[in-house]
């Protein structure tokens, strides 16, 4: 087992400190993980990093937000808050920087950099496969993410290991505790468009096979922000098996919101008596208050998402979100790669994540 060090830019450090904490916890000790560095920025905005401490032969990972807007720096006396873009380079530079003096680079990011460009369908760039590549290039030895848009990237690198991590047992447990939720038959796990099926269809499996149903989006020709625009939201099945349920709509991420809260509005329209909204990462690209509105008018209940990307203060205070922390599950799958044991379990565990939830709800229907 070489030393173990953790590098936390200005983008993470709230979650890095938690990770921190539980590692100390973990090993009983009061030794301090994260290392001293600087992240500096010139004022034309180039920038360079700094590692103020030894890393040589250490077992060094680095955790990166790449997906937080907050943090911001002075361009030319303009205050410019940064981008993914930025974030990554500061990640490249951090490599550079330890210049290949640690044992091992593992690279933490949960949002993975550019994952929603996997593809190239036309003369288009392909953005997630060209910086997995940089990583590796740049030393990085391994690559962990949490519930990547398409886990096929993987196939963009070949010589280092390619760890995608979900949360499923993390949030449904906060989900099942906190809205008292005991029965199955009262469920239906939604997939807000077909893209989601198989994270709907997995939901379902883990709470005892509840019903599953789906939207369908039928998109417009018509290019508006990089996105196809959505004409209509139909829903797949039958309508009668929502009606007087509780419906979990379960997805990668929250961008603007409008796919997620038309769908939240129609199945309370169709029936559904509760309407929740699970994600893993919610980035309020277009604010909160469409999001307010719907609340207000009934349409949903709750958004469960985690703190695995930036969440601001405002949003964490709103009696509709609820945050899952999931700084530990982090923390210990670190613990477990720098003692050279199997994370399996830890990031794909299907048959621990059933386990774990069916009893939890046994115990709920217990009480």
């Amino acid at each position: 087992m070489k030393e173990l060090k953790i590098v936390v830019p200005n983008n993470f450090k709230e979650f890095g400190v938690l990770v921190n904490e539980h590692i100390k916890k973990i090993r009983g000790t009061d030794e301090n993980y994260i290392i001293d560095l600087d992240l500096i920025r010139f004022n034309n905005g180039e920038g360079k990093c700094v590692i103020n401490e030894s890393i040589r032969d250490k077992d060094l990972y680095i955790l990166s937000d790449v997906s937080n807007n907050s943090v911001s720096y002075k361009l030319r006396s303009i205050k410019n808050n940064m981008s993914p873009d930025e974030h990554f380079m500061d990640i490249l530079r951090i490599l550079s920087a330890e210049c290949r003096h640690a044992s091992k680079r593992t690279v933490i990011m949960p949002y993975l950099y550019s994952s929603r460009q996997d593809r190239k369908e036309s003369r288009e760039s392909l953005d997630c496969a060209m910086s997995l590549e940089l990583l590796v290039t740049m030393g990085a030895n391994e690559i962990v993410t949490c519930d990547v848009h398409n886990k096929g990237v993987m196939n963009a690198i070949h010589s280092v290991p390619f760890e995608n991590m979900y949360l499923t047992d993390t949030m449904l447990e906060a989900w099942i505790i906190n809205e008292d939720i005991r029965s199955k038959e009262n469920i239906i796990c939604i997939s807000p468009d077909e893209g989601a099926m198989k994270r709907a269809r997995f939901h379902s499996e883990v709470l005892d096979n509840a019903k599953i149903g789906s939207f369908y989006k039928y998109r417009s020709q018509n290019i508006t922000d990089g996105n196809a625009q959505i004409k209509e939201h139909r829903f797949l099945g039958n309508e009668d098996d929502l009606i007087g349920r509780v419906a979990l709509v379960t997805d990668d991420m929250i961008d603007s919101g409008g796919s997620i809260l038309d769908t939240a509005k129609q199945l309370k329209e169709l029936g559904a008596q509760r309407v929740y909204l699970m994600t893993t990462f919610a980035f309020f690209s277009k604010g909160i208050d469409k999001f307010r509105e719907y609340y207000e008018c009934g349409y949903f209940d709750k958004v469960y998402s985690t703190n695995l990307a930036y969440i601001p203060d405002e949003i964490k205070n709103e009696p509709w979100f609820e945050l899952v922390d999931c700084s530990y599950n982090i923390a210990n799958v670190i613990n477990e790669l720098n003692y050279g044991r199997s994370i399996g379990e830890l990031i794909q565990g299907r048959d621990d994540v059933l386990r774990k939830v069916r009893k939890l709800r046994e115990e709920r229907v217990g009480k």
